[in-house]
């Protein structure tokens, strides 16, 4: 009797161990008054545990207080596949909001403890006026509704991290040049939401240059167990960020590394978050059974999402060879005409094949399925899971 109940209490603390670690690597930053208020009583429970994981096997950072838990994600490199979006449009971000978003945060860091968003986007002019960023072609002057759509668009962003607090006002006024908006600010937010190795006081380089490099640069490794650390750091990143790792794109060092080490770092992934690994020839993917820790899926339904499986099809059966983008759209016009009957009705009209073929390769890209340079798409291995065949019928007499 004993040895049951103690083996219910394992079970139930290791799957709040796991829900707690899942919450995190899908939203990492977690706020008591916000989404994911309830994951954040588990993330308190258990810091230690998950604090001592992360450092240990990602050399991530993760900060926890009463109402906040900020899981400071450093990837490997960078990725264009994955971009900040319209909390409303879902439509991604593009320079000058990312831009505008850099410039927000630096002035919320001085601002009072409400702010209105006009006040905010007087500032964020002030800041867009510095020479460099005019030189670097970032214009940013309210003069129009396009630049105030796309404060607003950050602001909502803010407001879903949580660094804002809606009080009162519409920002729909404000873009139309006839409201405005104020905001309560959390600095206990905002103060997690930078993410380097180092910490900016730490850094004394005299060019934006050098700064940036000592900022995001992480010191390189002087003894085999940091190596080796390292490593280990940067294959986990992998494994829990991207959808795909593959072999082909790791050095000689990450290889040998993965080869010995292949069946523990997978093993603790599974053991914290539930993900299983599917080991194939090409590389490995940590695969979520219960598919909610990605932010693209496929298939999705609607006209996108049947459009993507449909390219899919087509790329794999072209598996080896580029193929160009006129191709591409040539088979999606013929798509388009022959679901119609299922398809939103604009799909037939002529160009809609380009925009169809864009979001589809968007989210093949996403998911590492393809990669496209220019007016060229390659397939990659992965696709092949979407791979059509003729059903083998077998009769039993």
């Amino acid at each position: 009797m004993r040895a049951s109940l103690s083996e219910a209490l394992d079970a139930s603390r290791a799957d709040d161990l796991r829900r707690a670690a899942r919450a995190l690597l899908k939203r990492p930053v977690l706020r008591a008054r916000g989404p994911g208020g309830d994951a954040l009583v588990l993330v308190r429970r258990h810091a230690g545990e998950l604090r001592d994981w992360f450092d240990r096997n990602t050399g991530w950072r993760l900060h926890v207080d009463s109402e906040v838990a900020r899981l400071v994600k450093v990837p490997v490199g960078t990725d264009h596949t994955h971009p900040a979006r319209d909390v409303r449009t879902h439509l991604p971000f593009h320079r000058r909001r990312y831009v505008l978003a850099c410039l927000a945060l630096a002035a919320l860091d001085r601002a009072d403890a409400q702010i209105t968003l006009g006040r905010l986007a007087e500032h964020i002019v002030l800041g867009a006026a510095d020479p460099a960023l005019a030189a670097a072609g970032v214009e940013f002057t309210l003069g129009n509704r396009e630049q105030r759509g796309d404060l607003v668009a950050v602001v909502r962003l803010l407001l879903d991290l949580g660094v804002l607090a809606h009080v009162a006002g519409d920002e729909d006024a404000f873009v139309k040049d006839a409201g405005d908006a104020l905001y309560d600010v959390d600095r206990r937010v905002l103060a997690t939401l930078l993410a380097s190795p180092r910490g900016p006081s730490t850094v004394d380089a005299n060019t934006f240059d050098k700064r940036l490099r000592e900022l995001t640069g992480e010191l390189e490794p002087t003894t085999d167990e940091l190596r080796n650390q390292r490593l280990r750091h940067r294959l986990t990143r992998r494994l829990l960020d991207e959808p795909v790792l593959y072999y082909a794109e790791l050095d000689e060092a990450e290889l040998a590394y993965l080869t010995g080490q292949r069946h523990a770092i997978t093993s603790r992934i599974t053991e914290l978050t539930g993900l299983a690994a599917e080991i194939r020839a090409e590389g490995i993917a940590m695969v979520d059974p219960a598919d909610d820790l990605t932010d693209v899926r496929m298939p999705e339904s609607g006209t996108e999402g049947h459009a993507t499986l449909l390219i899919a099809e087509y790329l794999t059966a072209r598996s080896g060879e580029p193929v160009p983008l006129a191709d591409l759209r040539a088979h999606t016009r013929e798509l388009a005409r022959e679901h119609r009957t299922y398809w939103r009705r604009n799909a037939t009209e002529p160009g809609a094949e380009a925009e169809l073929v864009d979001k589809a390769l968007a989210r093949l890209e996403a998911l590492r399925l393809v990669d496209r340079a220019g007016e060229v798409v390659h397939t990659r291995p992965a696709l092949s899971r979407y791979a059509v065949t003729a059903p083998t019928i077998t009769v039993t007499r």
